[in-house]
């Protein structure tokens, strides 16, 4: 009888493993998304993306630019990336500081 219990209880997790993760309630993986900073713009300047991603900002342009949220900004550079986490549902408007008034305006839309 134990050696049957040992046996199907085996069997229930081996099963349970091969399992996709949304038949057990809709787990995923987080994924990470990537917006450039180039030509004065956020590329896409409108992102959305489910709670728990992360996005990431890669510089590819040859001024100096920053991602600012209210509370929440990368460091001035030329090169690079920023990445935040975003672990809560809204809509979260971003700018660069410095060219604003060009317009350099994204949000990350978080369902």
């Amino acid at each position: 009888m134990r050696k049957t219990i040992l046996v199907l209880g085996s069997v229930a997790a081996a099963a349970l493993a091969l399992m996709p993760a949304a038949a057990l309630g809709g787990a995923r993986a987080a994924s990470t998304h990537t917006v450039s900073l180039e030509h004065f713009a956020f590329r896409p300047a409108t992102l959305s993306i489910r709670r728990g991603d992360s996005v990431t900002w890669v510089w590819r342009d040859s001024r100096e630019h920053n991602v600012t949220f209210s509370g929440l900004h990368s460091r001035t550079q030329v090169h690079g990336t920023f990445t935040v986490r975003f672990t809560r549902p809204g809509t979260f408007s971003y700018r660069c500081t410095i060219h604003v008034a060009e317009g350099m305006r994204g949000r990350v839309i978080v369902h």
